[in-house]
């Protein structure tokens, strides 16, 4: 693979959240990264040197004043002499399609086509499996591919600089390119990269995310069994994870996987099965369910009058509660009778989906009968008899 750290390029990234911005501050070290948003106050942050998101080396970075990066509304300054052009954009689950909604992808390769028809057009985001190849049709064009990326809340540019693979979606000459800039721009060296097809590569990625949440799934039933009937859930993990072939990560019981990617991810994958026959995958999703359905129970089975939610973030170092695991608790406590209070102080209302918020901490622990904590936090470490929490190791994984 050529390196090309010292030839200069110009790159546009379409989104600014974990993905587009970690990925821009990445490359703007070395090439002029242009940020396309449709959000001015996304636009905003980053042309003054604020992150859009909460992730320390990127606000490091930013802070430094270093980066030949800028941010822009203008689709034809951020399109027309773009050498490569990143998709970021968000693809939610819909539902009803059962698919990922694809239309913001869709109108930025539409919109980049019509300006630029000589870079390349490198997805980021999330799609269904065959979906670059239906673009690369239906735009008669190859400068199309896919890139998974494979980023934790929180450690998005760490996990840039030293990613465990490059995957690329294409064997073409600028795809190799891009897949310079990004083991060029790493800290890491000897980056394994692999080439594939597109769909291979689309594969990769909700295989992996489902993977992941199979095994978030497992530890979160071992730790039911294991509470059901009165067990020690971190001894018998402890045990497991001795064994080289399972290791020790990814084994901290939880409320359920959540978040950005796991939980669309693997309805997805279970979605392009479609009539290939499989239970695994359909178990992984259902299991998610039943999980919190359990925690729910648990919560509940003294009656608490009031119960207090500490933090709706999955993790330390998030800003995120997106298709968070405790959202799903907190809807199935909505008709158990209980008043029901939040302590989040990214919080700025005094509601979240119907629920009160407490910005208050001391009153808030005051308040409760019961504090629900995902993770266990040492803010709570006073009121430790309160807390109910499967947390076993105090580690975000």
């Amino acid at each position: 693979m050529t390196h090309i750290k010292n030839k200069k390029y110009k790159i546009t990234v379409v989104g600014s959240g974990y993905v587009g911005l970690s990925l821009a501050v990445l490359l703007a070290q070395y090439h002029k990264v242009t940020v396309y948003d449709i959000d001015p106050v996304r636009v905003n942050k980053i042309n003054i040197g604020k992150s859009t998101i909460s992730d320390d080396g990127i606000e490091s970075l930013l802070a430094k004043n270093t980066l030949n990066l800028e941010a822009t509304q203008d689709t034809e300054y951020a399109y027309k002499h773009a050498d490569f052009i990143v998709v970021a954009t968000p693809t939610n689950y819909d539902t009803e399609e059962n698919r990922f909604d694809t239309s913001s992808v869709d109108l930025v390769v539409k919109d980049v086509l019509a300006l630029n028809s000589k870079c390349l057009i490198v997805i980021k985001s999330t799609i269904p499996v065959g979906h670059t190849e239906s673009l690369r049709n239906k735009f008669q064009t190859q400068k199309i591919i896919f890139s998974p990326e494979f980023l934790r809340e929180g450690f998005a540019l760490h996990d840039n600089l030293f990613p465990s693979r490059i995957i690329i979606g294409s064997h073409s000459k600028q795809s190799k390119d891009f897949a310079s800039l990004l083991s060029d721009a790493a800290e890491a060296l000897n980056v394994p990269t692999l080439f594939v097809g597109s769909s291979e590569a689309e594969a990769i990625k909700l295989f992996a995310n489902t993977y992941l949440a199979m095994r978030v799934s497992f530890f979160n039933e071992l730790d039911s069994y294991a509470f059901s009937n009165d067990l020690n859930t971190s001894d018998i993990i402890d045990g497991l994870s001795l064994d080289k072939r399972i290791g020790d990560g990814y084994n901290n019981p939880s409320f359920g996987y959540g978040g950005y990617c796991l939980p669309k991810d693997t309805k997805q994958l279970l979605a392009n099965f479609n009539q290939v026959p499989q239970s695994l995958i359909k178990a992984i999703v259902s299991s998610n369910s039943i999980r919190k359905d359990f925690i729910a129970e648990k919560i509940m089975i003294n009656q608490p009058k009031v119960v207090g939610f500490f933090r709706l973030i999955m993790k330390e170092g998030s800003d995120n509660f997106r298709s968070s695991a405790i959202e799903g608790v907190l809807e199935r406590l909505r008709s158990k009778g209980a008043r029901i209070i939040i302590y989040e102080p990214i919080l700025k209302q005094d509601t979240f989906n119907g629920f009160e918020v407490v910005t208050d901490k001391k009153a808030f622990i005051k308040d409760c009968c019961i504090i629900v904590a995902n993770r266990m936090s040492s803010e709570l470490d006073h009121v430790n008899e309160k807390v109910f929490t499967r947390d076993q190791f105090n580690s975000d994984i």
